[in-house]
C-alpha cells in the first residue's frame, strides 16, 4: 500500500467518523430522557468516534486508530439492527423503525467506517506492517 493510498483512506475513513458522530447529537437529549442508558452510550459513541477521527486525521498510517474504527462502527451498526428487531427496554418503539433519518445517516457512515477500515487492513497486510514504510 502507498502513501498516496493511505491518505486516500485515512480522510474519508475520519470524515465518516464524524458524520457518525454528528448523527448522533441531535438525538441524545431524547435518549437520555427516555433512555437514559442509551442516551449514555450516544455520547460516548460520540465522543470516541470524533477522537477517532482526530487520531486518523493526525496519525492516519497507524492500524491501531483504523482496527478501533471498524471495531466501534461494526458494534453500532449491530447495536442500531438488534433495536430495529428486539425491544430494548424503554425502546420498544424503533423496532421496525429502519427509516429514521438520523438513523440512515448513521448507519451509512459507519457502514463506510467499516468497509474502510477493512480496505486499509486488507491492503496493509498484502504490503508487510508498515505502508509508510514499504511503500509500492
Amino acid at each position: 500500500m502507498t502513501r498516496t493510498t493511505v491518505s486516500t483512506l485515512r480522510w474519508p475513513t475520519a470524515v465518516a467518523l464524524l458524520v457518525a458522530a454528528a448523527a448522533h447529537v441531535p438525538v441524545v437529549p431524547e435518549h437520555l430522557r427516555e433512555a437514559p442508558y442509551m442516551g449514555a452510550l450516544f455520547v460516548g459513541f460520540t465522543a470516541v468516534a470524533a477522537a477517532l477521527a482526530v487520531v486518523l486525521a493526525v496519525r492516519g498510517s497507524a492500524s491501531v486508530p483504523f482496527v478501533l474504527s471498524g471495531l466501534l462502527c461494526a458494534a453500532a451498526v449491530g447495536m442500531y439492527c438488534l433495536t430495529r428487531v428486539v425491544a430494548f427496554p424503554q425502546l420498544g418503539d424503533d423496532v421496525g423503525n429502519w427509516g429514521e433519518t438520523a438513523g440512515v445517516v448513521s448507519l451509512a457512515s459507519e457502514a463506510a467506517v467499516v468497509a474502510l477500515s477493512a480496505a486499509y487492513l486488507r491492503g496493509r497486510g498484502r504490503r508487510g506492517t508498515n505502508p509508510e514504510v514499504r511503500a509500492t
